[in-house]
């Protein structure tokens, strides 16, 4: 029996909602052992496996990181791991900075983009073998 094309696009949307949820769950397990290491990996998930621009992918990324982080922070807190007045003072660096990153994204070409990424990939890999 041959599928409808209501069927076919329902199946698709069904396999592309268990790729989102599986990435999720990755990109969170990531976030939770290596901190913002899951923003990292969201980017190249969102682009690679979800296939969406560079661009989308880095805003993506941004929208998880919340929901991500509030959870981190409450099991850290927890075990006692967390200076407040140094996260609340890096925290309002990292407010501006974010403004500034989220402006200067819309401005730099993707193929810059692409290429600052992977020197920043680069440098943190180096940074964490020494």
């Amino acid at each position: 029996m041959k599928k409808t094309k209501t069927e076919t696009k329902a199946k698709e949307l069904k396999t592309k909602n268990v790729k989102i949820i599986i990435s999720g769950i990755a990109i969170g397990i990531l976030s939770g052992l290596f901190s913002s290491g899951g923003g990292i990996i969201a980017v190249i998930i969102f682009n690679r496996i979800l296939k969406l621009s560079d661009k989308d992918s880095r805003a993506m990324a941004v929208c998880c990181i919340l929901p991500m982080v509030l959870t981190s922070l409450f099991f850290y807190n927890r075990g006692s791991y967390i200076d407040w007045k140094l996260g609340i003072l890096c925290g309002i660096g990292g407010i501006i900075g974010g403004t500034i990153g989220s402006i200067m994204l819309q401005k730099i070409n993707d193929k810059y983009l692409q290429l600052i990424f992977i020197a920043f990939l680069i440098y943190s890999a180096i940074s964490i073998i020494r």
